[in-house]
């Protein structure tokens, strides 16, 4: 599959402070490439390098085959931004402000204001279309800061944090729209610490922590990163017992506590029959259970730590 963009040993510093520090990754034409990481981690200077706004240090990024560069005026009108900080004109009507982007970007006449129209549908917006976005809810200036972004029919969309703080219903309107504009072929970059939105939109992730992408790869990829975990209290531990699960296949085993054992394995799904099996042959009663399958949150966790940072 085509990458549209190729990023390869992006590095950025800022004084002594090492922002970026040997970041490679691509994404594929039509991809919606998830991007996790803590405050701090580097996802703002990467974003920042991708939207030809700030130079790296050393490293290349390449998008549509040309090399990332803020002056270059070809790349730029393939991009479509969505940044944190809503970038809106609270005065002006949401029609105003989606054709004020739109002649931005040199459209004119019936065909911008056709694009508009879809826009100010497609966001569920026709309704409030001439009131001032001053007066608009969080959610309502959230769905239109997408759609200034799309004014322009970008070949790429980066979306940074898009949908902070807004209600259940304007985000399920934004994610729907992401998924739209993924089947019609639009290439995303979704940035967020929000594990559940990428996991819900993203068909690979990366995670970054600390100016590193620590990890990279399809959902599936990265759970085989941790084991799954099946904790289990019986009511006596015999050497029999103990002996059959051991010559369980791909599982490692602990006696945590008093008749408590842990059982880490690859698979939960494949191995807690097998432990029931067991079990049941050398009749020992089982008194409770939990499995803990890997998520993508534990990874995160694993990888970057469960620290608090501002």
């Amino acid at each position: 599959m085509t990458s549209l963009v190729e990023v390869v040993d992006l590095k950025k510093s800022y004084a002594a402070t090492q922002a970026l520090d040997g970041v490679s990754f691509n994404i594929a034409e039509g991809e919606i490439f998830g991007l996790l990481g803590p405050n701090g981690a580097g996802k703002s200077t990467l974003v920042s390098i991708l939207a030809c706004l700030l130079e790296p240090s050393s490293g290349e990024a390449r998008i549509l085959g040309r090399q990332v560069d803020p002056h270059d005026r070809i790349i730029r009108r393939q991009l479509g931004i969505v940044p944190q900080e809503l970038a809106l004109y609270s005065e002006l009507t949401a029609r105003e402000n989606l054709l004020f982007f739109g002649q931005l970007y040199g459209i004119i006449d019936s065909t911008l204001h056709s694009r508009v129209e879809h826009l100010l549908e497609a966001m569920g917006l026709v309704e409030q279309a001439d009131r001032p976005v001053a007066t608009f809810s969080g959610g309502m200036k959230r769905r239109l800061n997408l759609g200034a972004a799309l004014v322009h029919e970008p070949k790429l969309v980066l979306l940074d944090e898009p949908a902070v703080g807004v209600d259940p219903q304007s985000r399920a309107h934004l994610f729907e729209e992401i998924r739209r504009l993924h089947r019609g072929g639009t290439t995303l970059l979704y940035i967020s610490h929000y594990i559940e939105e990428v996991q819900t939109l993203c068909s690979r992730v990366g995670i970054i922590d600390h100016g590193h992408l620590i990890a990279c790869g399809t959902l599936p990829e990265l759970l085989q990163l941790l084991d799954g975990v099946i904790e289990f209290q019986v009511g006596r531990v015999t050497p029999e017992l103990l002996e059959q699960l051991n010559r369980l296949p791909d599982v490692r085993m602990n006696q945590t506590g008093e008749n408590w054992i842990t059982i880490r394995c690859r698979d939960v799904k494949t191995t807690l029959p097998r432990l029931i099996a067991v079990l049941m042959q050398t009749q020992t009663e089982l008194l409770t259970i939990e499995t803990i399958e890997p998520s993508l949150e534990r990874v995160f966790l694993h990888l970057t730590g469960s620290t608090l940072r501002d």
